[in-house]
């Protein structure tokens, strides 16, 4: 059973999203609140395994706040659920270490299955977030990393975005955490891309974690 915080300005959604939940046997709500400081103190002294988290709070920002938990609470998984899904404050929570982002005109089976895969250490976006983020890979801007990356890094790269480790990865493959280690290090060179967030956005925005695994 998970232990989740919700923390969410608008009292309304935060009570829905408690009912919603309430009878799901999967998690534990911890806190709730709709004020980022408070937010920050209560998640430091209860440490949720889970938060979900809206973009726009008084006391402290979505995006700061994310930081900051991150920070305290490295192994916090972390949903946005947001009325706001511009493109760029997508790109800023992602960078700042979110797992998801479901925006809030998603019905509530989207807001349960991104919350669901984020848990089990996957990542997950809404509909109308995945499609800005694949506009975004079809228009590219200036000075985006371009690379050509082989099957497995490919493959790799997917794995390393739905938030398997090396040593995860090398299991399910078959090959030495290394050698894994080693493809990782090559794709990360390739897109000049040096961190989780970062390779996850890219994948996103690549379409690849829409496809089936790359043939090795």
């Amino acid at each position: 059973m998970y232990r989740l915080a919700i923390i969410e300005d608008q009292t309304a959604v935060r009570e829905m999203l408690v009912e919603i939940l309430a009878t799901d046997g999967d998690y534990t709500l911890v806190a709730q609140c709709g004020d980022g400081q408070e937010a920050l103190k209560l998640c430091i002294d209860l440490r949720p395994d889970l938060v979900v988290l809206d973009a726009k709070l008084p006391g402290m920002g979505g995006v700061e706040l994310l930081r900051q938990l991150l920070k305290r609470l490295p192994k916090l998984k972390v949903l946005v659920f947001s009325g706001n899904d511009n493109l760029e404050l997508v790109r800023e929570m992602l960078e700042a270490g979110a797992k998801g982002f479901v925006e809030k005109t998603a019905n509530f089976k989207e807001f349960k299955k991104g919350l669901a895969a984020i848990a089990l250490g996957g990542s997950y976006f809404g509909p109308a977030v995945a499609r800005a983020l694949r506009d975004a890979a079809d228009n590219p801007a200036p000075g985006a990393p371009r690379a050509t990356l082989t099957n497995r890094e490919r493959q790799i790269l997917q794995m390393v975005a739905r938030g398997q480790s090396t040593k995860e990865i090398a299991v399910s493959l078959g090959i030495s955490a290394k050698t894994a280690d080693n493809h990782r290090t090559n794709l990360m060179r390739k897109l000049n891309l040096h961190d989780v967030a970062r390779l996850t956005r890219h994948a996103i925005e690549s379409g690849l974690l829409e496809e089936g695994p790359p043939t090795p």
